[in-house]
């Protein structure tokens, strides 16, 4: 698992008891994520804009007032967004979808996008070129982190690694890190995540139909049940 702690655990504890049983976790997160300690200017406003989970755990501490909406993408940012205390819409599974909801709805402006400060589609941007107000500022860091040495020690093995990935930048880490000799078999949770993969010599690459949670558990089940048929191993790493 190559997200940080906490969310790999989450994932992990979703997926059915049985395949869970048929595999060891192996935890390596290549992200490191730590928040800003940043004022956020709030003056003006007339709503945020979270992309992911961790834009809202790092927002959550530097602001009380939790009165302006939130709109969201994803349904595990949506939701940690209401836990905060934010009424919060899902706008959209990925940036472009909440950029057409928003310019279809048309909410009052300006907006904030709270994000971190490796970000992709400038989405900022691009909504104020066609006519929504919108500012972003970053409020956390990702920090690249290596291999962890259990996970090298997989690598070098020969039973099939199953590596779920959900994120580009995420992906291209475990590009340029990997030198295993062990079976590889991917999971990306879009399109944009798998792009960097396919330097790899992989035995399968399967991205989720859509990019959530949910989509990406079937992925890693499909992914499991085959590899071990092909493989033929009763275990899967």
């Amino acid at each position: 698992m190559t997200r940080p702690r906490a969310a790999s655990e989450r994932f992990v504890a979703q997926l059915p008891p049985k395949l869970r049983g048929r595999m060891r976790v192996v935890h390596s997160p290549l992200l490191d994520i730590r928040p800003i300690e940043r004022k956020i200017d709030v003056s003006g406003l007339r709503g945020l804009i979270f992309t992911s989970a961790n834009g809202v755990s790092a927002a959550a501490p530097l602001m009380r007032n939790r009165s302006l909406p939130a709109y969201c993408v994803g349904e595990a940012t949506t939701a940690a967004a209401e836990k905060a205390g934010w009424t919060a819409q899902m706008a959209g599974e990925t940036a472009e979808e909440l950029i057409a909801t928003l310019l279809h709805q048309r909410p009052g402006s300006p907006l904030l996008h709270l994000r971190g400060e490796h970000s992709r589609g400038h989405l900022a941007e691009r909504l104020t070129q066609l006519g929504l107000t919108v500012r972003d500022q970053a409020i956390y860091r990702q920090r690249l982190l290596p291999f962890s040495k259990e996970a090298r020690a997989v690598m070098s093995g020969h039973l099939p690694v199953i590596a779920p990935v959900f994120s580009p930048r995420t992906a291209r880490q475990f590009a340029d890190l990997w030198t295993g000799q062990a079976p590889l078999w991917l999971a990306a949770i879009s399109k944009a995540a798998a792009e960097p993969l396919d330097s790899l010599d992989f035995r399968r690459l399967k991205v989720a139909k859509r990019p959530n949670s949910e989509k990406m558990r079937l992925a890693v089940k499909k992914l499991a049940k085959h590899a071990m048929r092909v493989e033929g191993v009763g275990d899967a790493d």
